[in-house]
C-alpha cells in the first residue's frame, strides 16, 4: 500500500510541477528533475533506486514508438544524411572527446572505462528532446533532424557502450567484430521492428475495434523491443521501426475514431511516462551522493563541469564542420541539399539535452566495473547540466538568433498542392457516383456537393499573393468559428437537463471534433 501511495504522490507532484512549468513557460523536464532532486532528500521518504533494465524496457519502447509514429517519413528520408551524421558520427565523436577529457583528469581510469563513459553520455535523449522542442516554434527541417537523431542515436551509443564494457572485462578487443556487431544489431533491430509493425497492422485489419486497436498499438512497441533484445539486436531501433510502420499505415487501417482516440491515449501515456522519467532522474541523486561519500567533492564538481562542457562543445565542433566542409567540396551537394543557415546550425548544436537512457545505462554497469560510481555521477551531471542549462536557455538563443518557423503554414506550396489533390479526388469520387441509384434520387444534393468541391478546388489552386491573401482570410474565419463554437458549447451546457444524455454527448462530440480540426489547422494544441 505504501508503494501505491508513493506512486500516486509522485504522479500528483509531477502534475503540479508540469503546471508550474506551463505557468512560467519552462520546458517541463527542468522543474521535474529539480523537483525530484529536492524530493530525494525529504526526511522519511525511502531511497528510490532505478532498476536500469526495467527503466529501459518500461520507458523506452512506448516513448520511442510514439515519437516514431508521428515522424514525417518523407522528411525523415530526405534528411537521412544529417540525421545519420548526428546519430552515429556525433555520438562517436562526442564519446571520444569525453573519454580523452575523463582519462586526462582521472589517470587511474582505464581507457575503455573512459570510452564507456563517453558512450553513456554522448547521445541526446529522445524524451528530453521532445519535452523541450514542443515548447518552441522551430523550422520544420530542424525539428525533423533533431527528432530523427534522437530516435536512433541510442542504438549507436549502446553498441559502443557494450563494446567498451566487453573490452574492460575481457582485456582484448576485436574491431572487426565490433563493426559487424554494430551492423548486425542495427539491421536486426530494424527488421524485427518492421515485422512487429506489419504483424500489428494485420491484426488491426481483423479487429476493427477501437479499444483493441489502441491496446495492440501499445503492446506492439513493447513486443518489438523485447523480441529484439532477446535476439541480441537493437531494441531501440525495433521500437522506432515499429512506430514508423504504424504511422505510415495509420490512414490505411485505422478508422477516424481509432486515430482520434489513439492520439489522446498516446498523449496521456507520453506525458505520464516522460514526467516519471524526469522525476526519477532527480530522485537518483540521493543514492549517487551516498556512494560518493569518500570522494573529494571539489574534484568531482570540477570533473562534472569538464565532462558536461566537453559534451556541449563537441556538438558544435562536429555540426559546423560536417555541415560546411562537404558542401564546400561538392557543388552537387550544395545544390541538392543547401546548408542550414548559421543560426539554425547554432540552435541545432545547442539542443543536445541528455536524459534517462544515459542514467539507466550508467546504472547498469557491473558492480566491479572500474570507476563505476564516478561514471554514474558524471552521467547525472551531464543530464542535469544539459537539461537545465540548455533547456532553459534554448528559447533565449532562438530569439537572439531570430530562428523561428514561418507563420503561414497554410500558404506553403506543398500543403496547398496536397489540399488541392485531396479536394480533386473527393470531387471526382462524387462525380463518379452521380449516376448511381442513390445519387439519381437526390440529384440536387449530388450537384450541390460537386459544386462545393469545385469551389474548394478553385481556392486550393491559388498561388502567390492570392494564396497568401486567401490564407489570411481563412485564418480570420477560423478564429471566428472558434468564437461560434464556444458560444454553441455554452448553449449546450445550459440545455444539459433539457435533452437526454446520449444526444448531449453526440452534440458535444461534434463541437469537439470541429474545434480540434480548426486548432490543428491554426497550429495550436487541440
Amino acid at each position: 500500500m505504501v508503494t501505491f501511495e508513493l506512486l500516486l504522490g509522485l504522479v500528483a507532484f509531477c502534475v503540479a510541477l508540469a503546471m508550474l512549468a506551463q505557468r512560467f513557460n519552462l520546458p517541463v523536464a527542468v522543474p521535474l528533475v529539480l523537483g525530484g532532486m529536492a524530493l530525494a532528500f525529504v526526511p522519511g521518504l525511502p531511497v528510490i533506486e532505478l532498476n536500469p533494465e526495467l527503466a529501459l524496457a518500461l520507458f523506452l519502447p512506448p516513448l520511442l514508438q510514439a515519437s516514431a509514429y508521428r515522424t514525417d517519413w518523407p522528411a525523415f528520408k530526405s534528411n537521412l544524411r544529417p540525421i545519420l551524421l548526428l546519430a552515429i558520427g556525433a555520438v562517436f565523436f562526442s564519446a571520444g572527446l569525453v573519454a580523452v577529457v575523463a582519462k586526462s583528469m582521472v589517470p587511474g581510469l582505464p581507457w575503455w572505462a573512459a570510452i564507456a563513459l563517453g558512450a553513456i553520455v554522448a547521445p541526446p535523449d529522445a524524451v528530453a528532446a521532445a519535452s523541450v522542442l514542443k515548447q518552441f516554434n522551430l523550422p520544420r527541417r530542424m525539428v525533423v533532424v533533431l527528432e530523427g537523431e534522437s530516435l536512433i542515436n541510442d542504438a549507436s551509443s549502446l553498441v559502443l557502450y557494450r563494446f567498451a564494457v566487453a573490452a574492460v572485462s575481457a582485456g582484448t578487443v576485436s574491431y572487426g567484430q565490433g563493426a559487424l556487431e554494430f551492423v548486425g544489431t542495427a539491421v536486426g533491430g530494424a527488421l524485427i521492428g518492421w515485422l512487429a509493425g506489419r504483424a500489428a497492422m494485420w491484426l488491426f485489419a481483423h479487429t476493427k475495434d477501437t479499444l483493441l486497436d489502441i491496446t495492440l498499438s501499445l503492446l506492439a512497441g513493447f513486443g518489438a523491443y523485447l523480441a529484439a533484445e532477446a535476439a541480441h539486436a537493437s531494441g531501440v531501433l525495433a521500437a522506432v521501426a515499429c512506430g514508423l510502420v504504424l504511422g505510415r499505415q495509420q490512414h490505411a487501417e485505422f478508422t477516424a475514431r481509432t486515430r482520434l482516440e489513439l492520439n489522446a491515449v498516446w498523449g496521456f501515456v507520453e506525458f505520464l511516462l516522460a514526467s516519471l522519467v524526469f522525476m526519477l532522474i532527480g530522485l537518483q541523486l540521493r543514492g549517487i551522493v551516498t556512494r560518493l561519500a569518500d570522494y573529494d567533492w571539489g574534484q568531482l564538481a570540477l570533473l562534472g563541469l569538464a565532462v558536461s562542457a566537453t559534451l556541449m562543445v563537441s556538438r558544435f565542433l562536429w555540426i559546423f564542420p560536417t555541415a560546411w566542409l562537404p558542401r564546400a567540396l561538392s557543388k552537387r551537394l550544395r545544390e541538392a541539399d543547401p546548408m542550414m543557415p548559421w543560426g539554425q546550425l547554432t540552435v541545432l548544436s545547442w539542443a543536445g539535452m541528455r536524459g534517462v537512457v544515459s542514467l539507466a545505462v550508467a546504472l547498469s554497469l557491473p558492480a566491479g566495473f572500474p570507476g563505476r560510481d564516478i561514471i554514474v555521477f558524471l552521467a547525472f551531471c551531464a543530464i542535469f547540466t544539459t537539461l537545465v542549462l540548455q533547456g532553459t536557455t534554448l528559447g533565449w538563443v532562438l530569439k537572439r538568433l531570430q530562428v523561428d518557423a514561418p507563420e503561414a503554414a497554410l500558404a506553403e506550396p506543398e500543403t496547398a498542392q496536397l489540399r488541392a489533390d485531396i479536394t480533386a479526388a473527393a470531387r471526382d469520387a462524387v462525380k463518379a457516383h452521380q449516376g448511381s441509384e442513390v445519387a439519381t434520387e437526390h440529384s440536387q444534393a449530388a450537384t450541390e456537393l460537386v459544386a462545393e468541391y469545385e469551389a474548394r478546388a478553385e481556392r486550393s489552386s491559388l498561388d502567390g499573393q492570392d494564396l497568401e491573401s486567401h490564407a489570411q482570410k481563412l485564418h480570420a474565419q477560423q478564429r471566428l468559428r472558434l468564437v461560434a463554437i464556444d458560444a454553441g458549447r455554452k448553449k449546450l451546457a445550459d440545455q444539459t437537463d433539457q435533452v437526454d444524455a446520449e444526444s448531449h454527448r453526440t452534440l458535444g462530440e461534434e463541437l469537439d471534433l470541429e474545434e480540434q480540426q480548426i486548432r490543428r489547422a491554426l497550429g495550436e494544441q487541440a
